[in-house]
């Protein structure tokens, strides 16, 4: 890669955010779809743009190229491609700020990752690829307040657990009209590795993905991701919004820990290894994760005093879950969840932290939840969606509540160093939740809030009521409350709908508003704000708010 920085002329900066955005929608920064092929030798971005892991002075910035006809994805075809790209602070591009060349190869499946740096913080970009005389379509995105900066809020869109087969991702779409977002923050299950009609069954599937068998090498797993990414609404949101993501386990396969999965057979699909590396290297091809992460997605990123954005992998480093195979007790001190070097990397990251809030993305729940007092007839097809033992242990083994020593380790670090302002983001189980954390369940709300969690619920993946096949807000009236009955942490459980959460920080408090989208099935999907909570700085408390921030 080869890069030139430009200097910029002196501007006024706005003061407003969203005036910086003025008239930017998803339509505007994606435009119509890259034109099909005139020959078999002309390129064309036919997946979009991107950006993602933002900086006070610079962005990744991603695409990927076809360079001729019979150069898909996953195919190993096609020749090396000189791909341009330009970064400018308008969407004319009249004030370019800097720009160079990339390699694409068919070694890294023609995606093109640019590491750009010199850039202005807390300020707004256009960027675009070139490769001959085809253009791209224009993305947006934006920098990072500089470390020491004070700035007045950050406001992040929310979202895990998209399923091309079980809908729509009109989620995707509301968010990238948005003009008023630092940058979506991606809790994982980007993509699903089930075979067509795996997951949701067969009569139930939405539309259909690529390939069709369960994806295990790399040539899958490229293909799954590029068929993701021609999505109109993934692309829009990509082309909008600097994206911040972490993997979940169907990046690889469902329940996953460092030495297998749930859906993976030893020798029918090869070793387990063989897969992660394959997974890993297409993620991180197709993903704009920052190349420094490789091999893990645990890192940290930070918006001035306001905010710590602590990211972790919970997925590469931990023992099996409790009761499969040799998984052993949820309380062993010998199996963990994160690992030490991350474990001890997040509680020293903590314990530095100087800024008001400190954010931890997390894939799954850290609440602890008991289901133990559902009715029967509920409880099964929970412990369907949320991964409980067949044995009857009414807890999520595959959370944070099958590796209790990690947890509690970690909650009594936050306690014991006074680190206040710990706020866990989840995603996973295709639910709402707002929850406080304790340090004490049992004795809970007379023993200790360490900390509180917001989960957003799945932009499609199935939930209670897709499960049952009942209508919203029947049968899960019951469930969620008997869940809050016994888990008096628990403010609020939505086991029905489908969406996404838009987190607001200020020095005063961090409040999730929630949204849902009308129908994961239709592709012309609405969206409407559901209910808002907010923990006030200082309290480690949810509160219920009753109006969203504006």
């Amino acid at each position: 890669m080869t890069s030139r920085h430009i200097s910029p002329a002196p501007t006024r900066r706005t003061v407003v955010k969203a005036a910086a955005v003025t008239a930017v929608t998803a339509p505007a920064l994606v435009g119509a779809a890259s034109p099909a092929f005139a020959d078999s030798e002309a390129p064309a971005f036919l997946h979009g743009v991107a950006s993602g892991d933002p900086l006070p002075d610079g962005v990744l910035l991603w695409t990927r190229v076809t360079p001729t006809s019979d150069a898909a994805p996953g195919s190993g075809r096609g020749p090396d491609v000189t791909v341009g790209w330009e970064v400018a602070e308008d969407r004319a591009f009249a004030r370019t700020v800097a720009r160079g060349t990339a390699t694409a190869t068919a070694a890294s499946d023609h995606t093109v990752k640019v590491d750009v740096r010199g850039l202005r913080p807390a300020t707004a970009h256009w960027f675009r690829f070139t490769a001959g005389d085809t253009v791209s379509p224009v993305g947006r995105t934006r920098t990072t307040p500089a470390t020491d900066a004070t700035t007045p809020g950050v406001r992040f869109g929310v979202v895990s657990c998209a399923n091309w087969e079980s809908g729509y991702f009109s989620a995707y779409r509301h968010l990238a009209a948005r003009a008023d977002l630092d940058a979506i923050l991606h809790l994982g299950d980007y993509i699903y590795e089930y075979a067509t009609g795996g997951y949701p069954e067969e009569q139930y599937v939405v539309r259909r993905h690529e390939p069709k068998n369960e994806i295990v090498s790399l040539a899958d797993y490229r293909t799954r991701h590029a068929t993701y990414k021609t999505d109109a609404d993934l692309q829009a949101l990509h082309a909008a919004h600097p994206v911040i993501a972490i993997w979940d386990d169907h990046e690889f396969a469902n329940d996953a820990w460092s030495g297998g999965a749930e859906n993976h057979t030893p020798g029918a699909e090869g070793e387990w290894a063989a897969r992660v590396a394959a997974a890993k290297q297409a993620y991180f091809e197709w993903m704009p994760v920052r190349a420094s992460t490789e091999g893990t997605v645990y890192r940290r990123l930070r918006f001035g005093k306001l905010a710590d954005l602590h990211l972790l992998d919970l997925r590469s480093f931990r023992s099996q879950q409790a009761g499969v195979g040799k998984g052993g007790a949820i309380d062993d001190p010998e199996r963990t969840l994160a690992g030490r070097a991350q474990l001890d990397w997040l509680k020293s990251g903590l314990a530095g932290s100087d800024a008001t809030w400190k954010l931890v993305g997390t894939s799954v729940m850290i609440s602890p939840v008991a289901f133990g007092a559902l009715p029967t007839h509920l409880l099964g097809p929970l412990a369907e969606l949320m991964g409980l033992p067949k044995e009857g242990l009414a807890i999520n083994v595959d959370q944070w509540d099958g590796y209790t020593d990690d947890r509690k380790e970690l909650l009594a670090h936050l306690t014991q160093r006074s680190i206040r302002n710990t706020v866990f983001l989840t995603g996973d189980i295709h639910m709402a939740w707002a929850n406080d954390v304790p340090v004490k369940a049992a004795t809970y709300p007379l023993s200790q809030s360490a900390a509180t969690e917001f989960v957003v619920t799945s932009v499609t993946s199935d939930n209670l009521d897709d499960l049952l096949h009942v209508a919203p807000g029947t049968v899960s009236v019951v469930a969620a409350g008997a869940i809050k009955a016994a888990n008096r942490h628990v403010k609020w459980v939505d086991m029905d709908h489908h969406g996404y959460g838009v987190l607001d920080v200020t020095a005063e408090q961090s409040q999730m508003d929630y949204y849902t989208v009308s129908d994961k099935t239709k592709a012309d999907a609405t969206t409407a704000w559901s209910r808002s909570y907010r923990t006030l700085n200082g309290t480690q408390r949810v509160e219920r708010v009753y109006q969203p921030v504006r």
